[in-house]
């Protein structure tokens, strides 16, 4: 990785063969004049020289070669220096393009024209030889500057989204691992996780709420049961049914996976949150362990508590046989508006076959590979 006092020496070593290489256009109806600049620069060694005579020539001119610097003559017939300027507004507002103006006016108002609409300085005609060279070469001394503080910049954005990309890849590791801990205190594998969270992230696309939001469900939904890992064994591996009490116990395991998430401000992680704590509520209030109701259940757990019942029926594990998808898309329908939300029920219906390809995409096994794009 190339550091700022490298970059500085780099630049400051070849600042003097970067200004001869540099590009410059000179523009101005009168041969001789353009004659004249040309014979000057080139003395001086420069080596990349255009020239044109007709000013509706120069912006294309421009688009073509990328100047580093323009020689704009203010007189000329058809289109003035000044007109030319304006063609440069949008182009100057976005980098640093140094255009000096050849004039053989002096007066206020033709500058300050010149000035507002961009140049940058001015040469008087008649003019000397060493002022047009050193007017020219501070330019684009300053030009060099200008790009090696875009460059810098460019290599700082790119240091920093790289080690945001780290921390991003990292969180996603985390979350996943967190929630495969989950599945192995459980009767599930590491497939229902999978499967789950795929459903998830393509009922978030399909609802349009985005390529980031869906990306970021896809890795949090992974922990919608972390908190099973704070259930005794004798609890959450008991082959019957649950009494009472332990039903009490149990229901505390979205608060626990709240409690292990944490209150990260990263996305992933408030999300993960969000869904470990409300997957269990359901749109009536009946649910657990809040008793929230309708869209005071964050949306992501809405749509975990659909793609997390569906698959838990439709898979086999050694309590239970599963259940044709046909019965599990009828319970879907007749706990809509009550266990589940109306629009989540419906946009998962309409789209079951591409979850149907999820299901299979992902049949269980004991694994617990990160998940993979969609």
């Amino acid at each position: 990785m190339t550091s700022n006092n490298d970059l500085d020496d780099l630049v400051l070593s070849s600042s003097l063969s970067d200004i001869h290489n540099a590009k410059i256009l000179i523009v101005d109806d009168n041969p001789s004049n353009v004659a004249l600049l040309e014979a000057v620069l080139e003395e001086d060694e420069y080596e990349n020289i255009y020239t044109t005579t007709d000013p509706f020539q120069v912006l294309p001119l421009y688009m073509r070669h990328r100047f580093d610097l323009i020689l704009l003559d203010i007189r000329m017939p058809g289109m003035s220096g000044i007109e030319v300027l304006g063609q440069f507004a949008d182009i100057m507002q976005e980098e640093y393009l140094p255009i000096i103006v050849l004039t053989a006016q002096t007066d206020q108002e033709t500058r300050q024209q010149a000035l507002s609409a961009g140049a940058k300085d001015f040469l008087t005609k008649p003019f000397e030889d060493w002022e047009v060279l050193l007017r020219i070469r501070n330019t684009l001394q300053t030009r060099l500057y200008y790009t090696r503080q875009v460059i810098r910049a460019d290599l700082l954005e790119s240091e920093v989204r790289e080690r945001t990309n780290e921390i991003r890849r990292t969180q996603f590791e985390i979350v996943r691992r967190l929630g495969a801990a989950g599945e192995l205190r459980d009767n599930e594998t590491g497939a229902h996780v999978q499967r789950m969270s795929h459903t998830c992230s393509l009922l978030a696309a399909k609802r349009g709420l985005g390529q980031e939001f869906s990306e970021l469900l896809l890795h949090a939904s992974t922990m919608h049961d972390v908190g099973k890992i704070g259930i005794p064994d004798d609890i959450l591996l008991k082959p019957g049914k649950l009494t009472d009490d332990e039903w009490v116990l149990m229901r505390e395991h979205p608060r626990i996976g709240a409690r292990i998430i944490g209150d990260n401000p990263s996305k992933v992680m408030q999300l993960a949150r969000e869904t470990a704590l409300y997957h269990h509520e359901k749109w009536d209030g009946s649910g657990y362990p809040n008793g929230i109701s309708g869209e005071q259940i964050p949306i992501a757990a809405r749509i975990a508590a659909v793609s997390d019942v569906f698959d838990a029926l439709t898979s086999e594990r050694p309590y239970k046989h599963a259940w044709p998808v046909e019965k599990a898309v009828t319970l879907l329908k007749e706990e809509s508006g009550k266990h589940f939300e109306p629009v989540s029920v419906d946009l998962f219906i309409d789209n079951l076959p591409e979850i149907l390809q999820i299901k299979d995409r992902f049949l269980d096994q004991e694994t617990f590979n990160s998940p993979a794009p969609a």
